[in-house]
């Protein structure tokens, strides 16, 4: 039997999948950006709705685009090093919130990795 998703989930796979096959390395980046900061922002309003299902759903999922983000560093490149120990450092906040939840932190790394969306697509458009 396969388990049931919502009409939500299941649209957002479709466009994810969409997407991802479409894409080019830069946009596979942006769009493991966007994914993270969307679970992220999941993850923050199950844990304040106390729908842990969610939130442990939504924790998965962003890690999940961190891996692939960490997956993506190209080791010969001068950014390397920091994004490494910037993924590895978000690894461990949400490692880390899976046993005790703290959306505050959350709220922060997801700011930051906003932050880096938001620089990445300003890059884009020049």
């Amino acid at each position: 039997m396969h388990p049931r998703h919502s009409p939500q989930e299941t649209y957002r796979r479709v466009d994810f999948d969409a997407r991802v096959a479409g894409a080019d390395p830069r946009q596979l980046v942006a769009l493991c950006y966007e994914q993270l900061i969307a679970a992220l922002g999941s993850a923050i309003y199950a844990a304040t709705s106390g729908d842990n299902a969610l939130k442990s759903a939504s924790l998965t999922r962003a890690l999940a685009a961190l891996t692939a983000l960490q997956l993506g560093i190209s080791p010969d490149q001068a950014l390397a090093p920091p994004l490494t120990r910037l993924y590895t450092a978000a690894r461990r906040e949400l490692l880390d919130s899976a046993v005790t939840f703290d959306a505050v932190r959350i709220g922060k790394v997801r700011d930051d990795f906003r932050d880096i969306s938001a620089a990445l697509i300003a890059g884009q458009d020049r």
